[in-house]
């Protein structure tokens, strides 16, 4: 349950094997835009993600699911009346929903991240945009050394910051100094881990801001390489923030669910590798649910060991 949509993944998974992916149903709920002013979740987006719980628990069950994991992020997180929203929840879906941390976020999204590339990678520095916060992490270990959660996501900016369409020239400058005001102290603190022997992009945001600045798209397959640079970045702002929403859907790569964010996602992320000193990252297929797979198979028992004389 995300702050832009209600994403259910039919997985078939097992200890010691990587997921698959059997299905996708999501919902565009933009639960972030019905928080009120007092920080309360709003009686019209509660009902909304009550009933889609509710039908999408009906679809993992007829799809056969032995288990459903109900997690929640930014959205949900920082509501006021998260506990009556999960409370009502339980009681049309029977889902005990966990409620993750902005750290947690970054720490399991570095395990997924970690599994992908393997040991082989070194230390890894991993960034994953959302739409309420960016989460990072620095580490060699599948447990990072550092993690950080900034509420600085794509649709939180664009809430706060953009408001004409196409965008306001002085308005995108003045947010491009203030991403780096609020990102110095962080990236200092990232940094002091050590130096990332591989730095890594994951999320739809860098997936969808790798493409635009030309990489494979997701019909390739996930085993293809993809990339992007600062500087690639830096060229797709000047380009996206001319246009207007309705003509950024219509670019390759950029759903409409997508389009009213993507310039302050481009803003987020080429100042985050900014002021990490970062020219390109790798994208990593795998994010946030990734890690919550693999978290759960983690905790399954060990299978019986045998040793061939």
């Amino acid at each position: 349950m995300g702050s832009n949509t209600v994403h259910m993944l039919v997985v078939d998974a097992q200890a010691g094997g990587a997921p698959t992916a059997m299905s996708s149903t999501k919902a565009v709920l933009r639960l972030a835009e019905q928080i009120d002013d007092g920080g309360r979740m709003t009686d019209y987006g509660a009902d909304l993600l009550v009933s889609t719980i509710e039908e999408f628990t009906k679809i993992a069950t007829a799809s056969g699911c032995g288990e459903i994991m109900a997690f929640a992020t930014s959205a949900v997180r920082d509501a006021t009346n998260t506990d009556e929203v999960l409370s009502r929840i339980k009681k049309t879906s029977e889902l005990d929903v966990t409620v993750l941390s902005g750290v947690d976020e970054a720490r399991l999204t570095c395990l997924a991240v970690r599994r992908w590339y393997g040991w082989q990678a070194g230390r890894i520095l991993a960034l994953d945009i959302g739409g309420g916060s960016l989460e990072m992490s620095n580490g060699v270990d599948e447990e990072p050394e550092i993690a950080i959660s900034l509420p600085l996501g794509a649709g939180r900016l664009t809430r706060e910051w953009i408001q004409d369409d196409p965008p306001d020239r002085r308005r995108i400058a003045v947010l491009r100094d203030w991403l780096d005001a609020e990102l110095r102290a962080p990236a200092k603190e990232l940094r002091s881990a050590g130096k990332p022997h591989l730095a890594v992009g994951s999320s739809k945001t860098f997936r969808m801001l790798a493409r635009l600045t030309g990489a494979a798209p997701s019909s390739a397959g996930p085993h293809v390489q993809r990339t992007v640079t600062q500087d690639g970045i830096r060229q797709l702002i000047a380009f996206i923030s001319r246009m207007t929403t309705a003509d950024r859907a219509e670019l390759e790569g950029v759903s409409a669910d997508r389009a009213p964010q993507v310039v302050a996602g481009a803003l987020v992320a080429e100042a985050t590798m900014r002021a990490l000193g970062v020219d390109r990252l790798e994208i990593c297929p795998w994010a946030l649910r990734e890690g919550v797979i693999l978290r759960r198979l983690d905790s399954e028992p060990a299978g019986p060991m045998t040793i061939a004389p």
